[in-house]
């Protein structure tokens, strides 16, 4: 029957280290093994030396073997003896230069030559070795006998083989217990891993993790929706497609700071968690975004960004509709009343007031529009002053020019302009409306002072804190409700965004008499003045819809 290979990641890991471990265990436990039966003999045949040296020099051994005849009975064999049972030797072996033996263990073989060649030990080299003799396999060692330096003989002695193998028998049982020791703790931190491991990956096989990989990098490239994974030193881990184009990075920011990577302001402080709640708010090159934050088990998180910028531009396309709605009723009740009255004076035959009222209403709006037009070049934001004129109006708020408004037709960037423009009149028109105060109004100042536009927007609405001037810019404040169709707190950080783009600044004072002051220094806003501008600073403009 076929084994399968289990699906399992975490089995798979835990028979892979159980095998690891056994191979790794077996392979030390071999190592260890092949040296030690050379050690053993090498000791066993140093022993076997160290009893041979011995027992030359001892010059009884030397005096006996050159006095007496080989015998049984005869001082070299008692001598011999004695020292084999003292040290628990297998032989001692006493023989003269001829090889003829004067000591054995078995008495009957006193007076042979001996089994081996004992040319090298009676020329004067001790010899070390594992050989067979007489008596079995054994450890031996042969030391010449001297006397006074004349080689007269020789000492072999021998260590039961037998013995060497038993002691190292008698280690492999330890050696086993700690090896099979080391198995069973490398097994359990097998297991032990094997376990956290199934945690980690929920069971899943390599092949499942494989393809949630791709399918999380499909989706993430795929989704027209930012995602950003921060782990918890504020390290970025993840950033999709969408999230780069949304937040305008550039190269490889994955393993970089945050702070690094995003200028400090609101969507650094919304993506590191510094700002809680959902559906934040922020502003990034230009684009409205809603932020969301979602911490992850190991102190990091993830934050999704949508793409609210064309909703917004609706939104504020729909507002914009909405004013001109209100102006154009605006307009239609004052016609209508206006028709009533010129009706009335045509029926009362007073025709002669009747051709002077329309004169006056004539010559009245006429003059608002060149007044306008005469101080203010750019034709988008004449007509942009012109048409919240007609707002304020509808608002019961008087839209006024500074007299010290003097901006000629060489802005760089009108759209700019008028995106900031719009906002700071929308925001004082609506100021002024909601607060009850007789005479409301809103007043625009923009000058020129070289390349460098100056507006400023004030109104007679309650004004702003001190402590609030610098949270009114933020993304997402506002004291307004929010309506329906779009979110609020935009205009203000727009306004901001854009001055910032410009290298410009924008601040809010109080204004004398109560209300707000919103001044915004826009450098380089103005082209260069042409040469036919009159040096002294008086310059020459062209009202709105006129040709030079």
């Amino acid at each position: 029957m076929r084994i399968r290979w289990p699906r399992s990641v975490s089995t798979q890991v835990l028979l892979v280290q159980l095998a690891i471990t056994a191979g790794v265990t077996v392979f030390a436990t071999g190592l260890f093994l092949a040296p030690l039966s050379d050690q053993l003999d090498d000791q066993a045949m140093r022993r076997a030396l160290s009893i041979a040296q011995t027992t030359a020099a001892d010059p009884d051994t030397t005096r006996d073997l050159l006095a007496t005849e080989p015998a049984a009975d005869g001082p070299v064999q008692a001598a011999a003896e004695r020292i084999r049972r003292g040290t628990g030797a297998l032989y001692i072996v006493i023989m003269d230069t001829h090889g003829t033996r004067w000591s054995h263990t078995d008495p009957e073989r006193i007076g042979g030559r001996v089994s081996t060649d004992p040319g090298r030990v009676l020329a004067g080299e001790e010899v070390m070795q594992i050989d067979n003799g007489t008596l079995g396999r054994s450890a031996r060692a042969k030391v010449p006998l001297r006397d006074d330096g004349h080689i007269v003989g020789a000492v072999s002695v021998g260590i039961a083989y037998d013995g060497v193998r038993d002691r190292l028998l008698g280690v492999v049982p330890s050696l086993l217990l700690y090896a099979g020791a080391a198995l069973a703790v490398g097994a359990l931190a097998a297991i032990g891993a094997s376990r956290r491991l199934r945690r980690g990956t929920h069971g899943l096989a390599f092949a499942d993790i494989s393809a949630l990989l791709d399918e999380r990098e499909a989706m993430l490239h795929g989704i027209r929706e930012g995602v950003v994974a921060i782990d918890a030193q504020g390290r970025i881990r993840l950033v999709n497609d969408e999230a780069r184009r949304l937040l305008g990075l550039d190269g490889d920011v994955t393993g970089r700071p945050l702070g690094e990577v995003l200028p400090p302001g609101r969507t650094a402080d919304l993506l590191a968690g510094r700002v809680a709640g959902t559906d934040l708010l922020t502003v990034s090159g230009g684009r409205v975004l809603i932020a969301n934050r979602m911490p992850t088990g190991d102190g990091g998180a993830v934050a999704t960004l949508r793409d609210r910028t064309e909703l917004e531009l609706l939104g504020r396309e729909l507002d914009s509709t909405q004013g001109l709605l209100d102006a154009l009723r605006a307009q239609d009740h004052e016609h209508a009343n206006r028709l009533h009255t010129l009706l009335g004076l045509l029926e009362l035959d007073m025709h002669d007031e009747a051709v002077a009222y329309v004169a006056e209403l004539a010559d009245a709006r006429r003059a608002s529009a060149e007044q306008v037009g005469e101080r203010v070049g750019d034709p988008l934001l004449s007509a942009l002053l012109v048409g919240k004129s007609a707002v304020a109006a509808e608002r019961g708020v008087s839209l006024r020019v500074s007299p010290a408004t003097l901006l000629p037709d060489r802005v760089a960037d009108p759209r700019d302009l008028v995106t900031v423009l719009g906002n700071l009149i929308d925001n004082a028109l609506e100021a002024a409306a909601a607060h009850r105060r007789p005479d409301p109004f809103a007043e625009v100042e923009l000058r020129a002072e070289g390349t460098t536009a100056v507006l400023r927007v004030s109104d007679t609405g309650p004004g702003l804190p001190p402590g609030l001037r610098d949270q009114v810019f933020a993304e997402g404040w506002s004291t307004k409700q929010r309506p329906a169709h779009r979110s609020r707190g935009l205009g203000l950080a727009l306004v901001r965004r854009l001055a910032t783009r410009h290298g410009g600044t924008v601040e809010v004072t109080e204004r004398a008499g109560g209300g707000a002051v919103f001044t915004v220094v826009l450098p380089e806003a103005l082209n260069e003045a042409p040469d036919n501008e009159d040096r002294a600073g008086e310059v020459r403009f062209t009202p709105a819809g006129e040709a030079r």
